[in-house]
């Protein structure tokens, strides 16, 4: 069975870090092009970074990620991480971890749509 279990959320004060893990089962990094989103109440569902499938290229998407988030992936713990550095309030939402199992190697998808796979979402607050 594919499936995604995120960890490492929490609460945080603001300027701290904190690293998020998905664990994958199923399947490896290497597979499908993975990928970390998160939700603010209220707010859509926003994507932060993704990778492609052979591991060779990643994304970041948002300008709020700047130089603060860093996704990474663990093939011996076959866990993909992000790390995420000077928190801020605006930071607070739940994080999900997701994969595309019908997109290309080359690339990962940008929008929610293309992500079948979801883990069920880690809770990152950070307090001012």
């Amino acid at each position: 069975e594919v499936q995604l279990v995120e960890s490492g959320g929490g609460l945080v004060q603001a300027g701290g870090s904190l690293m998020l893990s998905c664990a994958l089962s199923g399947f490896t990094s290497d597979d499908y092009a993975i990928a970390w989103f998160r939700q603010a109440p209220g707010k859509e569902r926003d994507l932060i970074s993704c990778k492609n499938g052979n591991d060779l290229n990643t994304y970041n998407a948002a300008n709020f990620v700047k130089d603060r988030f860093l996704l990474s992936s663990d093939s011996a713990e076959n866990t993909v991480r992000l790390q995420m550095n000077s928190l801020n309030p605006e930071d607070t939402a739940t994080y999900y971890c997701a994969a595309a199992t019908n997109w290309p190697l080359e690339d990962c998808p940008r929008s929610t749509n293309q992500y079948d796979i979801w883990g069920q979402g880690t809770q990152v607050t950070v307090s001012s």
